[in-house]
């Protein structure tokens, strides 16, 4: 069966099962019709999938999927049941629903964040194209190794001030970059590439300057869950800029309603992982642990948000993912 045929022939049950979530009343689930609307169009992902008919259609339709599951399970159990369920299935199904986004995400960040890091060694004068004499100086006192007591990144000794630092930061940050997105994803691609390359400058400047001891150990624990926020921050915003320059068949407001419910589920998600980041950074980071312990403890998180996103909600991947 060719795509068109395939959306011809579904258009109508996926139309009426949008209609029915769009109601956002919790009674919709007990509407003799909704789960059998609901259990069609889990089939109906599974066959676009298996026939590979595109990233955009997929999306549309695991955006019903969620949709429908969350209303269809939502009174079977507590709010905290219902957190836990998002933390541990919904959150990461999402972010691997929109894999397009997160590739180009990821890829729009870390390119000119290595590019940049190897520059710093193969011709500094172009750090200076990104970073201004003050600044680097900042960096050097911020992280210099002969400073006898240091609070490395930070310009206060309370760690709940730079919690609350930390927080508004970052979440400033991925604010941003999701936001943005609205301008038919260019602001997300500005943001995600402007952070990559500035945090490639400052790494690469720094550890030519021989305080790589100092900066590689204090970011790599709250690094796995900052990064990743951001990222998957962009990767929201990038979702919502192509569902407003390709709606496909749908008019561009309602493209851009399912787009904005799928996005809001990953910044969410991203948001939790920004303030884990900052608790890390404010109470661990910083503090005089060997470098061993935090290489070792750093790589252990990079591994635990990689296998998160890439496996989490996968057990009960045959109901939605």
């Amino acid at each position: 069966m060719k795509r068109e045929t395939f959306e011809r022939d579904g258009a109508e049950r996926w139309q009426r099962l949008a209609q029915l979530l769009d109601a956002r009343d919790a009674r919709v689930a007990s509407i003799p019709e909704f789960p059998v609307l609901y259990r069609r169009v889990c089939q109906d992902l599974a066959l676009a999938r298996s026939r590979r008919y595109g990233a955009d259609l997929e999306e549309r339709l695991n955006g019903l999927a969620l949709r429908g599951r969350n209303l269809l399970y939502a009174r079977r159990g507590s709010p905290l049941q219902r957190v836990r369920d998002f933390v541990a299935a919904g959150f990461p199904r999402q972010v691997r629903a929109l894999r397009g986004s997160l590739w180009t995400a990821c890829a729009v960040f870390l390119v000119p964040f290595l590019l940049f890091l190897v520059l710093a060694w193969l011709a500094p004068t172009a750090i200076e194209s990104v970073l201004d004499p003050d600044t680097m100086r900042s960096f050097e006192q911020m992280y210099d190794p002969e400073v006898a007591r240091r609070q490395l990144g930070r310009e206060s000794a309370d760690d709940f001030t730079m919690f609350g630092f930390y927080v508004f930061n970052n979440v400033g940050i991925a604010f941003r970059t999701f936001a943005s997105g609205a301008l038919f994803g260019l602001g997300s691609l500005f943001f995600l590439g402007f952070n990559g390359l500035y945090l490639g400058a400052v790494a690469g400047y720094l550890s030519t300057q021989q305080m790589g001891s100092t900066l590689w150990p204090f970011v790599i624990g709250h690094g796995s869950f900052e990064l990743t926020g951001i990222v998957l921050s962009g990767q929201a915003g990038l979702h919502l800029g192509h569902a407003l320059l390709a709606p496909g068949r749908r008019k561009r407001s309602q493209a851009l309603r399912e787009a904005g419910r799928a996005s809001g589920v990953i910044v969410l998600g991203a948001g939790i992982m920004l303030v884990l980041a900052a608790v890390i950074e404010a109470f661990w980071s910083s503090s005089g642990v060997p470098v061993a312990v935090k290489f070792t403890v750093g790589g252990l998180l990079w591994a635990a948000v990689i296998g998160y996103l890439v496996f989490g909600g996968r057990v009960r991947a045959n109901r939605a993912d």
